[in-house]
């Protein structure tokens, strides 16, 4: 995989706090959280990626001598500033959950600890990288599932935007369970499967739609898939694709990856008159692939009509998860480390609640049923805090405090989400292959209800913070606002 470095991708104002920290002298070490909000398309869960591209960029994150060369040209940096960046290298620790992990809204994917200066670059790009992919891996987990284990190939390079988008939006899209991607320099990049087939310009420039077939069966015959609706699909193409396939048959071609793809019309329709006209034909088993558009709702319908389509080419709708382009990651300091080496918190206030933040140095355990293996919560806690699945453990909503659960010891078990990345500076994480990603998805993604994978009003799987964080949270918090109250001017 080739790297670059990624050190100027970042805001400018990152880069000023980081100059005002090292005049000031501030070499605190803090925490920073990242985390989202709200899950994108209103749906139950998210699946994280991005991680193999946030421990390159930090592998790599170094101010060149172009670098400093610039930074200088914009006569806001201290010379002085300016060679410390010259020997900046990142000497922090990262925490975060495995990319295929399924998550959700409000806790910790990726923890930040390091000094001020090193912490706050980080923040732009790992932002960007976490963001996008995630965000695509989702939709794509989404569009699979609509298509109820029937093969998704993404094909959406074209209308990506712009090249990283659309090779990297490939990546986190096999990572949500895409079978292949059109993407050839994804392919190389990242060892996934490429697929294609051809396009309506291949049928139109041979004289006629059956020379145009047989070219092309002629030079692919292992992976004949041919589209039929470049004039009519149900009097010329259905027709000249069963003419090719018996005609691969009497050859003694063996049939196999063989099958029809249609781009336009009524799919449900067209896709069970095409069906039933390969059938009588003796082609039961060549393949009924589509595209035109797609998405997890149209794909969800056709399913519900009962089209008899078993391959799904989707594009412009995933790699851009056109409905929702947005993921919402954000990054938010948590704790700052006392001379002492204790980490006092720090919280965030806001009249959103949702905005309020989860102060402290913490990490987040799943707690699934022991018998189902499926979630039952997420639990944010503080680091230092041990548990016991033997023993009950009382579940309640942070913000609805009312509403509780009982876990009877020994009917559930725990895992932590957060893994060690780097330590101290060095990686001690190696990536597995985005197959092997793709596989663990799979296995994440077992372990949510079906009630939770629904696209409408999805249920939600509950992130609770264990009681210890909670009354943390709000002594920081009444704190705060007896500071804040205590200053205001009286109205007498």
């Amino acid at each position: 995989m080739r790297t670059q470095n990624l050190t100027l991708l970042t805001d400018l104002y990152e880069i000023t706090m980081m100059q005002g920290y090292f005049e000031t002298g501030n070499q605190d070490i803090v925490v920073f959280d990242t985390f989202y909000r709200e899950t994108p398309s209103g749906g139950g869960y998210a699946v994280a990626a991005g991680l193999e591209q946030v421990i390159d960029y930090v592998k790599t994150l170094q101010f060149t001598p172009d670098d400093i060369r610039y930074l200088r040209s914009l006569n806001i940096f201290q010379e002085e500033f300016l060679k410390y960046l010259s020997n900046f290298r990142f000497s922090g620790s990262i925490y975060a959950v495995p990319e295929g992990t399924v998550i959700f809204p409000r806790e910790p994917i990726v923890k930040i600890v390091a000094p001020i200066m090193e912490a706050q670059l980080l923040e732009t790009a790992v932002l960007n990288i976490i963001n996008h992919q995630s965000l695509i891996a989702t939709k794509a987990s989404r569009v699979c599932y609509a298509a109820q284990n029937d093969g998704v190939m993404e094909f959406g390079l074209r209308r990506a935007q712009g090249p990283d988008s659309g090779i990297y939006g490939a990546r986190a899209a096999v990572i949500g369970g895409c079978c292949g991607t059109s993407n050839v320099l994804a392919g190389q990049l990242f060892d996934i499967p490429v697929k294609g087939t051809h396009a309506h310009s291949w049928i139109m420039s041979f004289p006629d739609e059956y020379t145009a077939f047989k070219t092309y069966a002629k030079l692919y015959p292992t992976a004949c898939i041919l589209l039929i609706d470049t004039y009519d699909t149900l009097k010329s193409g259905v027709p000249n694709a069963i003419r090719i396939f018996q005609e691969m048959k009497a050859a003694g071609i063996e049939l196999k990856n063989y099958g029809v793809r249609l781009d336009s019309g009524d799919l449900a329709y067209l896709s069970k008159k095409v069906r039933r006209m390969l059938d009588e034909a003796g082609f039961e088993d060549a393949v009924i692939s589509a595209s035109n558009d797609l998405d997890e709702y149209l794909i969800e319908s056709l399913k519900i009509q009962g089209a008899k389509i078993t391959s799904w080419g989707v594009g412009t709708s995933l790699i851009t998860s056109r409905d929702c382009p947005a993921f919402g990651g954000v990054y938010k300091l948590a704790a700052i480390q006392d001379k002492n080496g204790n980490f006092i918190p720090k919280i965030k206030l806001s009249e959103n609640t949702e905005k309020v933040t989860n102060p402290g140095n913490k990490t987040v355990y799943r707690i699934y049923d022991k018998e189902s293996k499926k979630i039952r919560a997420d639990l944010i806690c503080l680091e230092e805090e041990v548990f016991n699945s033997e023993e009950d453990l009382l579940l309640f909503d942070p913000n609805a405090t009312w509403k509780r659960t009982l876990l009877t010891g020994g009917t559930y078990t725990m895992r932590e989400l957060l893994i060690p990345i780097f330590d101290k500076g060095k990686c001690i994480y190696t990536s597995p292959s985005v197959m092997e990603i793709q596989e663990y998805c799979t296995k994440e993604k077992d372990t949510l209800w079906n009630e939770n994978m629904r696209f409408v009003n999805p249920a939600e799987i509950y992130v609770d913070l264990s009681d210890k964080l909670y009354h943390l949270k709000n002594k920081v918090f009444n704190e705060l606002s007896e500071a804040k109250y205590s200053q205001a001017p009286s109205r007498v």
